[in-house]
């Protein structure tokens, strides 16, 4: 793994909150596990968003036949050894795994818990799906374990949203997230950089608009362009120009230095499909990616919420 540049803890990972947390090595494990979305199967449309394809930034498992518990246990195999960590939690990230009826919800992440090292619940939702029987049952899981709801935002700007037809408004938000903060539940925001119509202005008017909320951490991903989705199509028309990897870089760092540095950073850049990327190419090198924004923070000698007052720290607690 690769080392950070000397200096500073400037924003507050995700590995180093669990660890102390837990106090050893937790890695989140990707679950598949069958869910749809309202933004699909004709509830609010069955386009789905612009840049999402038929896998729904999931794995593929469950129509491989593998079931929730089968693939944590594969996952157990291949990332215990090689992160050599204590523990895990169980990310649902394909599609909305908060949508559908509440008895099979409960039983899936029943499933996943009872699977010998999993510690905690990772949901990967969006807004307008999280209704009060599914935050009750989040909340009561979130009693004993450490539950992460994580919701897609993309844009705080209505205009984006609709743009790439997300089907919901930042107020759905902002309501998710006041009702989910009440019952306890640590929250993630999503947010993709370099959306259609949005440059660096927009996307550090979309951290100040976030600053306020009750949030617990937020996860940023450059947009990239994925075989056979609509962003595809706009791609191929020359009506969508990504982002270079210099602009996504700078960005990063606009959305660190306006967020408050309580908030537990979960991603800096995507994991694009090997297998249906499109543009931009240099969103596969990921690791030189974190190297550059390691070195902007350095450069500009900022942080995580430097413009909201918070001092350098020397380590983020």
């Amino acid at each position: 793994m690769t080392n950070r540049p000397t200096g500073a803890q400037r924003y507050r990972d995700l590995n180093g909150f669990l660890r102390r947390w837990y106090g050893f090595r937790v890695q989140k494990i990707p679950i598949d596990a069958g869910f749809s979305c309202p933004n699909r199967d004709g509830t609010l449309s069955t386009q789905g968003c612009i840049y999402c394809d038929e896998r729904g930034s999931g794995t593929g498992a469950w129509t491989r036949g593998l079931g929730v518990a089968e693939q944590i246990r594969e996952g157990i195999l291949s990332r215990g050894a090689k992160y050599k960590a204590g523990g895990y939690l169980a990310y649902f990230q394909a599609f909305t795994n908060t949508y559908g009826p509440l008895e099979r919800i409960k039983a899936l992440y029943d499933e996943a818990l009872a699977v010998p090292g999993v510690m905690g619940l990772c949901i990967g939702t969006r807004p307008d799906c999280v209704d009060e029987p599914v935050l009750d049952l989040l909340a009561a899981h979130a009693r004993e374990r450490m539950v992460w709801l994580e919701m897609g935002l993309q844009s705080a700007h209505d205009e984006t949203l609709g743009r790439i037809n997300r089907g919901h408004d930042f107020q759905a938000f902002c309501r998710a997230v006041e009702a989910a903060s009440a019952r306890g539940i640590l929250i993630c925001a999503h947010l993709i950089l370099g959306l259609p119509g949005e440059g660096p202005p927009e996307v550090r008017e979309t951290a100040k608009r976030i600053a306020p909320l009750p949030l617990h951490g937020v996860k940023l991903h450059g947009l990239y362009v994925v075989r056979g989705t609509a962003l595809d199509r706009l791609y191929q028309e020359g009506a969508y120009r990504p982002w270079s990897q210099t602009q996504y870089v700078n960005s990063v760092c606009d959305v660190l230095e306006r967020i408050p540095s309580s908030w537990v950073i979960q991603r800096l850049t995507g994991d694009p499909p090997p297998d249906a990327l499109v543009a931009p190419l240099w969103t596969r090198r990921k690791s030189e990616i974190l190297r550059v924004i390691w070195n902007r923070l350095e450069q500009r000698d900022t942080w995580q919420g430097r413009l909201l007052g918070f001092g350098r720290p020397e380590s983020l607690p």
